[in-house]
């Protein structure tokens, strides 16, 4: 297992450098000026002279190896003195990816950015597991009765329904005619006693659950349908005939192998989430990462853009890694020697 993590590393490497350059290509090659928003006032050298100080005079291969110094080295370097005070090399002069727009070290404004997507999102998804797996096996153990036809409704409205319309209905619902809820998330708002957070947890509980519920709908489904093709197995009718208990058959032999496909759609789901959340963000006023693309991609920010989408590329082979280590956890049958 340890020399498969360490193949699967090195694997990454080069599949992280081309995807690298995938998205540095289509977005710098794209048909965009960061000087279009200026006045039209501003004359053509002044002009010139901002996209030079933006680093766009120096040719594409420049460019790419210079942004590959700045997030590989130049990054972990300042994060590494930041976090532990060791200080490597020159850190005065060091430079650093840096948003167009403000100015500003695009990591340092994802950093402040991701609490509050984590908050959400990241909850958003455990919340949305708890509720899909019970959902799935109990579908699957007693199929086609009352509880699994719901269950089977539900998450097909759950999963077709966007979460743009659900955000949309709870806020009338909810925050509009109950006035259960606020519609606005506050991400300024800070837990310092039991009010607080009774305040924090009615904030979060439209956004969570919006997201939640679409996550356990998909999730649900394959569940219900690992737990259906492992119950038909020989290994369960062997189990029963040696007098197991139903539960111990249920919980420990055929949900652990139902988890093994389910494994994967839960690894690779979580850095699609960080996308799923954006309109949610938009929608809540949640001032997370969603939010911070959006405000990218409106101002033409390459630079930030670029950053962001190469972190949720990061974030699929990084976890799509952790779903291969996770087999061979749940199914000792697996072998990578």
């Amino acid at each position: 297992m340890f020399n498969y993590t360490i193949r699967r590393l090195l694997f990454a490497i080069p599949t992280l450098l081309v995807i690298s350059f995938l998205i540095f290509a289509i977005l710098d090659l794209a048909p965009n000026d960061p000087t279009g928003n200026l006045p039209l006032t501003i004359s053509p050298e002044v002009r010139e002279k901002i996209r030079i100080s933006l680093g766009l005079g120096e040719p594409f291969p420049i460019r790419y190896l210079k942004w590959l110094q700045q997030f590989f080295i130049n990054e972990p370097l300042n994060i590494i003195e930041q976090w532990f005070g060791i200080s490597i090399g020159d850190s005065e002069n060091r430079l650093r990816v840096q948003s167009w727009a403000t100015r500003s070290p695009v990591v340092d404004l994802i950093v402040e950015r991701m609490p509050q997507t984590l908050w959400v999102v990241g909850l958003s998804y455990v919340v949305g597991i708890l509720i899909a797996v019970p959902i799935g096996v109990i579908s699957a153990y007693k199929q086609y009765s009352i509880f699994d036809q719901i269950g089977t409704f539900i998450s097909m409205i759950g999963f077709s329904v966007p979460t743009f319309f659900t955000g949309l209905v709870m806020i009338v619902l909810f925050s509009s005619t109950l006035g259960w809820l606020p519609s606005i998330y506050d991400t300024t708002h800070k837990v310092t006693d039991l009010a607080s957070f009774w305040v924090q947890f009615k904030q979060m509980v439209m956004p969570v659950m919006v997201l939640a519920l679409f996550n356990a709908s998909q999730l649900s489904r394959f569940m219900r349908a690992s737990m259906l093709d492992n119950l038909s197995q020989d290994y369960v009718r062997t189990a029963r005939a040696k007098g197991l208990k139903e539960r111990v058959v249920v919980l420990v032999h055929v949900l652990r192998n139902s988890l093994i496909p389910v494994v994967t759609v839960i690894a690779l789901g979580i850095p699609q989430i960080f996308g799923g959340a954006i309109i949610t963000e938009q929608i809540f006023r949640v001032n997370g990462l969603g939010q911070l693309l959006i405000i990218g991609i409106q101002g033409a920010d390459i630079p930030l853009v670029q950053t962001l989408t190469f972190i949720f590329a990061v974030l699929i082979v990084f976890f799509n890694l952790i779903a291969d280590v996770l087999y061979g956890m749940l199914d000792p049958r697996i072998r990578y020697e």
